[in-house]
């Protein structure tokens, strides 16, 4: 009976983790759609085959070197070894294959419409294999803890500020991460054609289809919950606080992006976005009004992010994804700290500065990484389209097709 219990329990936290993993896979297409509906028409097939592209290659790196450098989990062993627990290691590694995924994906929407192909679907293996499976290992993985004890960096954080940093779902180690390292490829690319005149004026560049802007924001929202939620990664770690939380966060963003957007429908849907990058870290420990609050100043942090990125610094991103995911991450990491003590109605057992200093951690590591990463592939072979490519859009000049070829498009149309 005890062996029975026990197989029904690997069963069901095999079942639980996968369901995660493919609520998580779907934020993939809200990924695509999102950049799809925001960049203009000629670039449409490459956003579309981009995520994909850098989905399928991050499989091959996260399962070959991301995974087994970030749990010391190898699957190079018979197919018979892999169903220990019912092939739990296996899920796992696709459950968390999910989250690695979502850099490159974040790196896509920030470099859209200019970049080269090639180059960028190397940069983000580099990221999934090594780059970020090293931070993930240092905060979650197998640098993380050891019979059940912080050791390493997390150790560190525990002795010097009493806690270890919390990042239950992600915040800092998925989303700060991804926004942080594409801002020197936006930087190293240089903005699109047209985008600031030679005065420095800007000239904003018009989205391409509101619904499908719209429908990848939807997409992201309801996958958010596979998420925030699966990170129990358990039956039996399953809470419902952390459903609710992502739900309040979610609102919060929607409505103050309503009204600091001044109706937006890009603002109002990235909005939605920001409360959920912004409530992952502390989603199991604040109270649902701290989760509300989290969410709206994420969706603030946007907003204003976005108009001073754009406007005052002259930076080409085409999504926002440094202020969406990059400081909103951060802010994320920083508000577990706030909001998850026990004065401000929350579970505790975190601490302000080691969330404040792991998260200013993490904004440095991907810097550096990516600034290395980058700066190498544009020495060597560079990542920027030629102006003739730019102008005739990425999709000719890569793809060879349009996104609507019925229409008889086929140069340069915006």
């Amino acid at each position: 009976m005890e062996s029975t219990l026990a197989s029904l329990k690997s069963s069901g936290d095999v079942l639980f983790m996968m369901l995660g993993a493919v609520m998580i896979f779907s934020m993939h297409a809200g990924f695509a759609f999102l950049e799809l509906g925001t960049v203009r028409r000629k670039n449409q097939v490459n956003a579309l085959v981009k995520i994909l592209s850098d989905w399928s290659v991050s499989t091959v790196v996260y399962f070959l070197i991301g995974f087994p450098l970030a749990y010391g989990i190898s699957f190079l062993k018979p197919a018979g070894e892999l169903m220990t627990l019912q092939g739990f290691d296996l899920v796992h590694f696709f459950f968390l294959l999910t989250f690695a995924a979502c850099i490159p994906a974040i790196i896509s929407g920030g470099i859209a419409e200019r970049a080269k192909f090639w180059p960028q679907v190397v940069a983000g293996g580099i990221f999934v294999g090594l780059l970020y499976p090293f931070f993930e290992s240092l905060i979650w993985g197998r640098m993380a803890v050891a019979d059940g004890q912080p050791i390493g960096l997390q150790a560190w954080f525990a002795s010097t500020f009493g806690f270890v940093f919390h990042d239950y779902a992600g915040s800092v180690v998925v989303h700060s991460m991804g926004g942080w390292i594409a801002l020197p490829a936006v930087l190293i690319l240089g903005s699109r054609l047209g985008r600031y005149g030679n005065t420095g004026k800007s000239y904003p560049i018009p989205v391409s289809s509101i619904p499908f802007l719209s429908l990848g924001s939807w997409i992201l929202a309801v996958g958010w919950f596979g998420f925030n939620v699966m990170s129990a990664q358990s039956f039996t770690g399953i809470s419902g606080l952390v459903a609710v939380n992502s739900l309040m966060a979610m609102v919060g963003g929607v409505l103050v992006a309503l009204v600091m957007g001044r109706n937006d429908p890009g603002f109002v849907h990235n909005g939605a976005l920001a409360g959920l990058i912004a409530i992952c870290a502390g989603s199991d420990i604040v109270h649902p009004l701290s989760a509300l609050v989290i969410g709206g100043v994420g969706a603030a942090i946007f907003v204003k992010g976005f108009h001073y990125e754009q406007e005052k610094l002259k930076i080409d991103d085409v999504l926002g994804v440094w202020p969406l995911h990059g400081v909103t991450g951060t802010w994320g990491g920083i508000a577990a700290g706030i909001f998850g003590s026990t004065a401000f109605g929350g579970i505790g057992g975190v601490s302000f500065l080691a969330q404040l200093v792991g998260s200013l951690m993490a904004a440095g590591l991907a810097l550096a990484g990516s600034f290395v990463v980058y700066s190498a592939l544009n020495k060597v072979v560079g990542i920027r389209l030629t102006e003739e490519q730019e102008m005739r859009g990425a999709d000719l000049s890569i793809h060879s097709i349009d996104a609507y070829p019925e229409e008889g498009v086929h140069v340069g149309r915006g």
